[in-house]
């Protein structure tokens, strides 16, 4: 089994060592190391279907061509405006921007997220002439932190929240103690401190013009809004409806069918349905289709199961040792490795270090379990904010600044990121281990 996985660690390792240092060439160098996966066997053919996660290409790319039409019909430079309006200076409006993105991000998918709040940042931008890289940026790792904090939050918290049988009130309050949403506003809070810490300098005063852009068309508002109502919606859905589990991305496709039928009846011609088409990013779908490629091939051969092996072992009978290695392990693995198939199989191992430790500590299972499963979940969210590339919303908002001719260097990122993951993480460690250790 360890011969069969180290192949797959080293080609995994150098792919990412490739991204990082060619971050111009990700998409097609992501694609490679995905064909290879294939090529070699260590992902097999039947296997493929399965690596892919339709749901988030489908919503990402929905969102795109529902967002492109939002642009083209001005509201973003209105809602840029009215941002402009209430603050005092640039800085202030990274600090508003990220929480705005934040807000959102709790009760939408963080991809989502970045690409309805991104284009209101452009246009704050262009307004200022200034900068809009650590703006997209901000905004990026302000939606991944909010992802744990609700159970529709994020894909990793809709997992635990099924595998405890969770409600959505309980991620407020459980077992009579407030719950993990508290610990990820705390890090927001202090986070959002980080952010008017690194916009410091950008004191230049937003001027107040008075005037407000015209917008041209109201419904790929409505329809952008109710893409956010369904998505919060379906995260509701029982399990007796049996929906697909493309669910997110069959809306977000559907919505933007709707909006391209009415743009092409409204302005009778075939650019109003091109035109957004074009304005997809395949190039960020690639991205994305050539690491879900990777990661089914690191998973079929048992890196990930030894990854979540090695972990128990390390933290032997002492709870609070298991809980650090847990909360830190996972904030490093999910900075380069996607944390959905990481956290699929860490929940059942969890479960397990649960109930063979609960005996020697007289306690229920479910008091061993809690602290660990929330560790789990506010490490493994908050990670992806370390590189560019630990995250899909991070991708996507490179995207985004790609596509408006700005290149995000690894140094850009960081700068923002590991501060940003620092505050966010560190006080969420301390509270969830207060609050339910044992």
């Amino acid at each position: 089994m360890l011969n069969g996985m180290i192949p797959a660690i080293i080609l995994f390792a150098l792919t990412y060592v490739l991204m990082l240092t060619f971050s111009k060439y990700r998409p097609y160098i992501a694609l490679a190391s995905g064909v290879i996966f294939i090529a070699t066997g260590m992902l097999p053919l039947g296997d493929i279907i399965g690596a892919l996660d339709f749901n988030v290409l489908l919503m990402i790319g929905g969102t795109m061509g529902l967002v492109q039409l939002f642009i083209d019909s001005h509201m973003p430079e209105r809602l840029a405006d009215m941002i402009m309006d209430k603050v005092p200076n640039v800085q202030w409006a990274a600090v508003c921007l990220s929480l705005f993105a934040g807000v959102i991000s709790a009760f939408v998918d963080n991809v989502a997220t970045v690409l309805m709040v991104a284009p209101v940042a452009i246009e704050i931008c262009k307004k200022l002439k200034t900068n809009p890289v650590p703006f997209i940026i901000a905004i990026a790792v302000s939606s991944n932190l909010q992802g744990a904090a609700t159970l529709v939050g994020d894909t990793t918290a809709i997992m635990l929240g099924s595998a405890l049988d969770m409600s959505f009130m309980d991620f407020f309050w459980y077992n009579s103690k407030p719950s993990i949403f508290f610990a990820v506003e705390l890090g927001a809070v202090l986070a959002a401190i980080i952010v008017y810490i690194i916009f410091r300098k950008e004191k230049a005063p937003i001027p107040k013009s008075g005037q407000m852009t015209e917008v041209k068309d109201f419904v790929p508002t409505v329809l952008l809004v109710g893409a956010i109502l369904l998505l919060i919606c379906a995260s509701f859905a029982p399990d007796s409806w049996n929906l697909p589990a493309e669910i997110n991305g069959i809306i977000c496709c559907c919505l933007l069918v709707v909006d391209l039928i009415y743009n092409f009846a409204k302005n009778k011609n075939v650019s109003a349905i091109t035109g957004p088409l074009k304005a997809i990013d395949f190039e960020t779908l690639g991205l994305l289709v050539g690491l879900f490629l990777m990661i089914g091939g690191i998973k079929n051969e048992g890196v990930i199961d030894a990854l979540a092996g090695l972990l128990a072992k390390l933290g032997g009978g002492n709870v609070f040792l298991m809980y650090t290695i847990i909360v830190w392990a996972s904030v490093l693995i999910s900075a380069f490795i996607d944390n959905i198939p990481y956290v699929a199989t860490m929940i059942p191992v969890i479960g397990g270090l649960a109930v063979q430790m609960a005996p020697g500590l007289g306690v229920n299972p479910t008091l061993v379990g809690i602290p660990l499963y929330f560790g789990l979940l506010s490490g493994a969210t908050l990670g992806g904010n370390i590189t560019p590339i630990g995250a899909s919303a991070n991708i996507t908002a490179i995207g985004i600044l790609r596509k408006e001719g700005h290149e995000v260097k690894n140094g850009d990122f960081f700068k923002i990121g590991i501060p940003f993951t620092l505050a966010a993480i560190v006080p969420a460690y301390i509270y969830i281990w207060l609050v339910y250790g044992v």
